[in-house]
């Protein structure tokens, strides 16, 4: 494959962005501050992220920043409503959650040309399972911790008050209206018969949807490639975009899927010591609500994956949003959902 070329309307994009966000630091800041360093953010493969300094003549360096944007265009709903983390991210710092600060955001696209929130940058790295950074060890017992804090992340986040912490953000989602909010991906898929594969594990899915277990914070992408781990110890949660008030069995078993051998091929399979069974007894000895109908859980893990990668292949692909990762995820689309249909009662064989 040849190399991905600088797309020009994306090059004027950015400069457009920081002219916007210059004159946005300074009004919010006060004269003399100015933005430095404005990059993409590369780590888990962010999409619309950006980090960026905050410098001023008199006082030297303010602070250092992320920025999230809502994709233009795009109706803002769900993962694409971008301004809807700064509630969640605030209320949930309030309740002691280790998340960012947003000292800004806004629903507006006066601003920064499309909706955003600006978070404070925290320090560490994340440990993206498929392709962990090199400063990484690869030794087993220094991985095993970093998945154990994260189970324990995961238990604290599950038992946060969200009647009291996030009463007037979104009402709960339905089992079932979470299984089908990703089923139109499916049509992205660049062959019939993935298409199809995936089908069968939302009919199979859907024939079994459990009673819907404790209900609370729902991160939606639970796992230590969005933890920020600094001296070998998870420093905060970050990337919040499929965040849901929702049946907590969804973040269970996006661990479960990712932890499980048979549902990946050799190929880009993560970086996961740790079995199924074992990641979950450390959620449960760290507090974790009781759940059951788990391998359910996993395979819709399998199935929202799927889907998700469908469309991300295509947007490579097609170079509308150029990431080779989701190239390298492409063979284990048919894999996804043949596991998960493993997984669940009534399977056609």
């Amino acid at each position: 494959m040849s190399d991905v070329r600088v797309n020009p309307s994306a090059e004027a994009g950015q400069n457009d962005l920081a002219a916007r966000l210059a004159r946005f630091i300074e009004t919010e800041c006060g004269p003399g501050s100015r933005v430095v360093d404005l990059r993409p953010m590369e780590d888990g493969h962010a999409g619309l992220t950006f980090g960026f300094d905050v410098v001023n003549d008199a006082s030297g360096r303010l602070g250092s920043y992320v920025l999230k944007l809502a994709p233009a265009g795009v109706a803002r709903r769900g993962n694409t409503d971008v301004y809807r983390q700064a509630p969640l991210l605030r209320n949930l710092k309030n309740a002691g959650m280790p998340v960012p600060a947003v000292p800004w955001a806004s629903p507006r696209e006066d601003l920064l040309g499309t909706p955003f929130i600006i978070m404070e940058r925290l320090p560490g790295r994340v440990f993206f399972v498929w392709q962990p950074h090199p400063s990484f060890s690869r030794e087993t017992a220094s991985i095993r911790p970093l998945f154990l804090q994260a189970m324990e992340l995961l238990a604290n986040l599950h038992r946060v008050d969200w009647q009291t912490a996030l009463a007037d953000w979104e009402p709960p989602r339905a089992l079932r209206d979470e299984l089908n909010t990703w089923a139109p991906l499916l049509r992205h898929a660049d062959a019939p018969a993935i298409a199809d594969r995936g089908l069968e594990l939302h009919r199979l899915l859907t024939a079994h949807i459990p009673e819907q277990g404790p209900i609370g914070v729902v991160h939606g992408d639970f796992q230590p490639g969005n933890i920020l781990y600094a001296d070998g110890r998870a420093n905060a949660v970050i990337d919040w975009e499929l965040a849901s008030i929702g049946a907590q069995g969804l973040d269970v078993g996006w661990l479960m899927m990712v932890a499980d051998e048979r549902a990946w091929p050799l190929t880009c399979r993560p970086v996961a010591p740790l079995s199924r069974a074992e990641l979950f007894d450390a959620y449960r000895q760290a507090g974790g609500p009781a759940l059951g109908n788990i391998d359910w859980y996993q395979a819709l893990a399998q199935f929202r994956l799927g889907a998700i990668a469908c469309l991300n292949v295509k947007l490579h692909r097609s170079g509308k949003r150029p990431d080779r990762f989701w190239e390298s995820m492409a063979p284990a689309i048919s894999v996804l959902f043949a596991r998960g249909a493993e997984l669940l009662p009534g399977r056609i064989t």
